[in-house]
């Protein structure tokens, strides 16, 4: 009999391979109805709600290119376990195409993780393949887990151009050829002369790929070439008649060969270094049920379950939807309508509705298979998805992603240092930029998450500018929380805490003056305008004596 993940799938697979408005509203409901018919049984293989881990994504897209991201790693790892992170999610650590100025999603060989004199360098971006290793085994040592980014959509910089057959087809609508097919040269021949046949002998062709956008015959016209007797791939994004082709070449995943070779890399990435789960790059543009296959394989292989995140850029909920059933509940998704709803809060200037914060989230909706976040590397300042959340409203989105119930959070490097950079706007223009550092809140935030962030939730969204909500504790967490926030002039809430005549102060130290709850656990709390505060109960806070100073005699984190 098919478990409850199995049917799920079974479902959806019945729904078809086109996602049609049709098909992406059916997901939308088919979805929710398993859920509720099987929650208990979700919950029971989900991790104990009692464990309020956090991720990072280590890594910002302006990184310094000086091969010590590894070993800067290496030398944190136990700070950042310290301050309440669980988990880490490392940039691609294989060899690009920009060698050693590149992120890492230009992706060139697989097998090379800074060993390999490819693209004019031995080290990537970030350093070695030792100091790779190194830097995940200290972490892994100091308690985090580590997921890999897993770039499988294209490969970038071959080694030789070869002649094949090709049909051009418009790049705005990739349903639409453009001619008869004809030949075609581009840079489809991957020999990884660096490497050789050490860790994997085989070599790309032009077989293993199914479009390119570029041919050296006629390198002016502008079109997107589907080899001849292929097809695009199904389950793909819609945007664009097809968005199977993203740019370069475009890989095959219905290919045995590529198949079998992305198993075995995975294979031979988690056996050479060791990580405990992935990130999958651009899945909007590959075959809805490839990862699917490929993740099953190797939790058969490694003997136990491995945490997968996938980066499906879209604020359709349906289309989420649809994503999260078709592979049978096993991938998490980034939760990007929480994203464009910070973005759009941040920029209203106070004249965001505070109570549709939440609103066709995944968080909301999904929490089960929600990764939520603030920011990322795509969002950041002049990248491709700019769409940055303001930093006055930071703390704000940071409150919310660390001290509710629902999802797996992921704060972002840049967040947590800042950053500083120049780069080239869509203008032309050269721009310099910096981010704020808001390490100090989000460490009050994380230490609130991991002694305060437990039991019952009430929310408190009854208002335009102010909201709040409250945790009342566990068992074995027992300690209670009030937050509240406000996009406007600020204000105060009655709120219930569960602690009747008990005194609670603001762990962020916006408010100096503490709040007295009444007999019946009730408190009116306070926070300022443009601001978030997070109340905890003094004689509860008191007890968590080694991690604290406070300029007013309790406890505050260093």
């Amino acid at each position: 009999m098919a478990n409850v993940f199995q049917q799920l799938q079974q479902r959806f697979q019945s729904l078809g391979k086109e996602l049609s408005p049709q098909v992406l509203e059916a997901a939308k409901t088919s979805l929710q109805t398993w859920l509720d018919e099987n929650y208990p049984d979700l919950v029971a293989r989900k991790a104990s709600a009692e464990f309020n881990g956090t991720m990072m994504q280590w890594f910002h897209w302006y990184i310094a290119p000086d091969g010590n991201h590894w070993n800067e790693l290496k030398q944190t790892a136990k700070d950042l376990a310290k301050a309440g992170f669980t988990a880490l999610w490392l940039p691609p650590a294989c060899k690009a195409n920009g060698g050693g100025y590149d992120v890492g999603y230009g992706i060139y060989d697989l097998f090379d993780l800074g060993e390999f004199d490819q693209k004019g360098t031995v080290r990537t971006k970030y350093g070695t393949k030792a100091e790779y290793a190194a830097a995940v085994q200290a972490a892994r040592q100091a308690g985090l887990q580590i997921y890999a980014d897993v770039v499988f959509n294209h490969k970038m910089g071959g080694d030789a151009e070869e002649e094949f057959e090709a049909i051009p087809f418009d790049p705005n609508d990739r349903n639409r050829p453009l001619g008869e097919p004809r030949n075609i040269k581009s840079w489809t021949r991957f020999d990884f002369p660096g490497r050789g046949d050490k860790y994997s002998s085989m070599k790309w062709r032009w077989w293993h790929f199914d479009s390119v956008d570029y041919n050296s015959y006629d390198p002016g016209y502008r079109a997107v070439y589907r080899m001849k007797d292929k097809n695009f791939e199904d389950k793909v994004d819609l945007r664009l008649g097809n968005y199977d082709y993203l740019m370069g070449c475009d890989l095959d995943v219905n290919h045995p060969e590529v198949r079998g070779e992305l198993k075995y890399w995975g294979e031979w990435l988690m056996d050479t270094v060791g990580v405990d789960g992935f990130r999958l790059d651009a899945i909007k543009h590959i075959q809805g049920d490839f990862f699917t296959d490929w993740l099953g394989h190797l939790e058969h292989r490694a003997q136990r379950d491995l945490f997968c995140v996938g980066e499906y850029w879209t604020e359709d909920f349906g289309t989420l939807s649809w994503y999260i059933g078709n592979t049978g509940g096993q991938l998490n998704l980034f939760d990007v309508p929480l994203h464009y709803n910070f973005h759009r809060a941040s920029k209203a200037g106070g004249y965001y509705d505070m109570r549709s914060i939440l609103d066709n989230t995944l968080m909301k909706h999904l929490p089960l298979f929600a990764v939520t976040l603030v920011d990322n590397h795509d969002t950041q300042p002049l990248q491709a998805l700019e769409s940055m959340v303001e930093s006055w409203f930071k703390p704000l989105a940071y409150a919310i992603i660390l001290l509710r119930a629902e999802g797996y959070p992921c704060v972002f490097y840049a967040d947590y240092y800042g950053a500083h950079y120049r780069d080239k706007g869509r203008d032309g223009n050269e721009y310099e930029i910096w981010m704020d550092s808001h390490k100090w809140i989000i460490d009050r935030l994380l230490f609130a998450r991991k002694h305060f962030a437990y039991g019952p939730q009430y929310d408190y969204f009854d208002h335009p500018d102010v909201i709040g909500w409250t945790r009342l504790g566990s068992e074995q967490h027992p300690r209670a929380m009030a937050v509240i926030m406000s996009d406007g002039p600020g204000g105060s809430k009655w709120m219930e805490v569960g602690k009747p005549n008990a005194t609670f102060y603001d762990l962020t130290e916006h408010i100096k003056q503490p709040i007295q709850t009444n007999q019946h656990g009730w408190g009116e709390f306070r926070c300022n305008g443009g601001s978030v505060s997070v109340w905890v109960e003094q004689q509860t806070l008191q007890s968590l004596l080694s991690e604290l100073v406070s300029p007013f005699g309790i406890a505050m984190i260093d």
